[in-house]
């Protein structure tokens, strides 16, 4: 059986990222795979120290950060995985500071630094990142957040399999915006991308939990 995990980093639950995440492990579901959610910020967990232990020759921590944490039972989890859904929103021009420290354990433990091998991910785990952001679509393309998004999606092929992303844009942040500070967003445009935009979001999501967990 097809095994999906996904993870969401996003310090917050059922929102946009969360939800979009749902959705496609719901269409993971739909073709028969076994799902499974964890979220970030329930864990205490650190990125990358330099302790350089997945180098050492004749190293048992090869592929394996040796770190010992919330974060080390997870990473098990992805090696046992096939399909690895990951979500994040940006912010500051990047995905979160937790997301970010997750990638640093599973990449750099698995990137060769010998001639010859870029890998040494036993197996392969094909990926689907999804990004939530409040800017518009067309704010990607100045800021090109395209070269983040290409930028992840070739790490994540150290993992010997396929990845892809999914972008949702100009996201609902807030339940009140009357609440915030926050004149600069029309919330009558907010409003109607939520109900017209997002809903093709989710269905975009649910299709890549059906296509990733396909392959």
């Amino acid at each position: 059986m097809i095994k999906v995990l996904s993870l969401n980093g996003s310090p917050r639950k059922n929102w946009n990222t969360d939800t979009l995440l749902q959705k496609a492990l719901e269409g993971a579901k739909s073709v028969g795979a076994q799902t499974e959610a964890i979220h970030l910020y329930d864990l205490n967990f650190k990125g990358c120290t330099s302790c350089f232990a997945c180098k050492r020759k004749n190293s048992k921590f090869v592929g394996h950060c040796a770190m010992k944490d919330d974060l080390t039972a997870v990473l098990e989890k992805v090696q046992q995985s096939n399909v690895l859904l990951l979500g994040s929103p940006i912010y500051f021009g990047n995905v979160t500071g937790l997301m970010r420290s997750f990638l640093e354990r599973l990449l750099f433990s698995n990137l060769s630094y010998n001639e010859g091998h870029r890998s040494v991910f036993p197996g392969k785990l094909s990926s689907g990142f999804i990004y939530t952001m409040n800017v518009p679509k067309e704010y990607i393309h100045q800021v090109n957040y395209e070269a983040l998004f290409e930028q992840n999606k070739t790490v994540l092929q150290l993992l010997n399999g396929t990845s892809e992303f999914l972008i949702s844009a100009d996201t609902y942040q807030f339940e009140d915006y009357s609440k915030y500070e926050a004149s600069m967003f029309d919330v009558k445009h907010k409003s109607q991308v939520k109900a017209e935009q997002f809903p093709i979001d989710c269905q975009n999501a649910f299709d890549l939990g059906v296509r990733l967990s396909g392959l």
